[in-house]
């Protein structure tokens, strides 16, 4: 792939993704790195300073009506070629908690970070995705170096795997995302765009905790094995790390 923006760099996954991907022995000519507060993004700022190829975009995924300086942005480095990935990794958690714990905000925050954003992304950079696409149309089937747009979902958003109860409000987001993916995938299945959900694995980052039993080198490094082997069979699929489906 020759492009892909990556939301929520500023640390965890998102900036694990960026690492890796600059590290690959042909890494993408351009990478689009979101975070909040560049300011903060430290680590972010270090690895754009080395490689040209890093394009750090600050924007608070709320506001989606400034989607437009994303798309700009990405439309002023990719001209004619598009992009090919789009990957929503930005994303908001909670900790474990029982329907007498349940608050209203914490429900609307989760939904409107880990769903309504993910999806009104994708609707702004649709037409880069489709240009991409079409530029690419020679492979003719789906994969990440044609266009593709990857989920960061969660085991948590699978109502057949749900045991535990609780995390009403992350588990209903995740769900709700997941929902959209399969929508997304049957809407852009004429484009040739691939669409997936993908769940990371329980990683040790601020939002997963110190419990968590993988690292982030592992995770991102399954998920870029994942990623390579993508293709029309995949679309419209809830996938783990290391390429294992998982149950809506």
């Amino acid at each position: 792939m020759k492009s892909i923006l990556i939301t929520g760099c500023n640390r965890g996954l998102g900036l694990g993704l960026v690492k890796h991907l600059i590290q690959l022995p042909k890494p993408p000519e351009n990478i689009f790195a979101t975070c909040r507060d560049v300011s903060k993004a430290t680590k972010l700022k270090e690895l754009a300073e080395r490689s040209r190829n890093i394009h750090i975009i600050e924007i608070d995924l709320v506001n989606t009506c400034n989607y437009t300086k994303i798309v700009n942005t990405v439309s002023e480095k990719v001209g004619s070629e598009g992009l090919n990935v789009l990957f929503n990794n930005a994303g908001i958690s909670q900790k474990f908690s029982r329907i007498g714990m349940v608050k209203e905000e914490n429900l609307i925050n989760n939904f409107f970070i880990n769903t309504v954003a993910p999806i009104m992304l994708a609707k702004a950079l649709l037409p880069l995705l489709k240009i991409a696409s079409k530029n690419n149309e020679i492979e003719k089937n789906m994969s990440i170096n044609r266009a593709a747009i990857i989920n960061m979902t969660s085991i948590l958003g699978s109502i057949t795997q749900n045991d535990q109860g609780g995390f009403y409000s992350y588990r209903c987001s995740k769900a709700a995302l997941n929902a959209a993916t399969k929508s997304m995938s049957i809407d852009l299945k004429n484009d040739g765009i691939l669409v997936i959900c993908l769940h990371p694995g329980w990683v040790r980052t601020d939002m997963g905790g110190n419990n968590a039993p993988m690292d982030i080198d592992t995770s991102i490094s399954n998920i870029l094995n994942v990623m390579k082997m993508l293709s029309d069979k995949h679309t419209g699929s809830f996938l783990q790390y290391d390429g294992t489906t998982l149950p809506w």
